[in-house]
């Protein structure tokens, strides 16, 4: 049993260097919510590891590394309290340890890796740097069918990856040297790295970002239809996360694709006009791809309105959708948090 000093310890590492998760995080039950503080303070603690490149040579890097997964692991003993707190989470909540592996091993790419070939390159990337973090968040929430819900939280923790990437090109440039774009997808538009490097955006490099952002939108597709097979009291919080981080896809697309220059941002109202909006929804249908059509950006091919540039959370849902909508949103807004 994680005590409050652990506990504490998570929250404030995720509630100062992962905003818009703590956002959502806080609106998971608390056998959740403590859990994920923890998990995400491991995460950080391993990222940051990497992330100190300028102060710390390769060699210690990874030393430090092997260390962090050999104390997740219970393998040596630890006194740092993320990892201890980490490692009797690992056990209560019989978390595999593959993706503890995983994850690791990703951290120590950073090292050494700074560009991705092909999106499958990338895609092996994530699967230890994001999609490792969905299983285990699964993991930690417990739903009735693991084997169901597994292949949609991995979709769903790679789509966050992709859309941090993609609204954060510039800043992991300028920061880290590093390109997230899969250069088959910079050759096939005629861009390459050196111009990604120089910061020099154009109309090809647009259209990279167009591909790479349809991508994504793809996963959350994917993820969110796997959001039911979660328990009742986690589906909302997760579906939320899934709203707030498909909308820097908004964003993205008002700068014009431009994130070389600029990192866009979620602003708090902006958070919390979503949240409103997403939970006046769905106290009315209880169905998380019903209201991740109805509130996000991210296009769905069958809708009557589909724009693969906007999607229809930027323009008016169908006519069978808008019926009584006031009168819905009336009745959500009553009943949130009574249940």
């Amino acid at each position: 049993m994680l005590n409050e000093s652990q506990v504490e310890a998570g929250k404030e590492i995720q509630q100062r260097t992962g905003k818009t998760f703590y956002f959502a995080t806080r609106l998971l039950p608390e056998r959740v919510r403590h859990a994920t503080y923890v998990l995400y303070a491991f995460f950080r603690v391993a990222d940051e590891v990497v992330d100190a490149e300028e102060t710390a040579p390769p060699e210690q890097q990874r030393e430090r590394l092997e260390r962090l997964r050999a104390e997740a692991l219970g393998d040596v003993e630890t006194g740092d309290p993320v990892l201890s707190a980490f490692a009797e989470l690992r056990e209560q909540y019989d978390i595999d340890p593959d993706d503890v592996n995983v994850f690791i091993d990703a951290m120590e790419s950073d090292i050494h890796k700074d560009r991705h070939a092909t999106y499958e390159e990338l895609e092996t990337y994530m699967d230890g740097s994001a999609s490792a973090v969905g299983r285990m968040m699964t993991a930690v929430m417990r739903p009735d069918d693991p084997k169901q819900a597994l292949p949609h939280a991995t979709a769903l923790g790679q789509a966050f990856q992709l859309s941090n990437f993609l609204r954060d090109v510039g800043e992991d440039v300028v920061e880290r040297d590093r390109v997230y774009l899969p250069e088959t997808t910079l050759e096939r538009h005629g861009v390459d790295v050196a111009q990604i490097l120089d910061l020099e955006f154009d109309d090809r490099v647009a259209e990279v970002m167009r591909d790479e952002l349809r991508r994504a939108e793809s996963l959350y597709r994917d993820g969110v239809a796997g959001i039911e097979y979660l328990p009742h009291d986690c589906q909302f919080p997760v579906l939320l996360s899934a709203v707030l981080y498909a909308d820097h896809h908004r964003s993205i697309r008002k700068l014009g694709y431009d994130t070389l220059s600029t990192t866009p941002d979620l602003s708090f109202g902006r958070k919390v006009f979503l949240l409103g909006k997403t939970a006046a929804y769905w106290a009315v249908w209880r169905d998380p791809v019903a209201v991740f059509k109805a509130v996000s950006v991210v296009p769905y091919p069958e809708d009557e309105e589909f724009d693969a540039d906007f999607g229809p959370g930027s323009t008016p849902v169908g006519k069978v959708r808008s019926r009584g909508r006031v009168s819905g949103w009336i009745r959500a807004l009553s009943r949130w948090g009574s249940d």
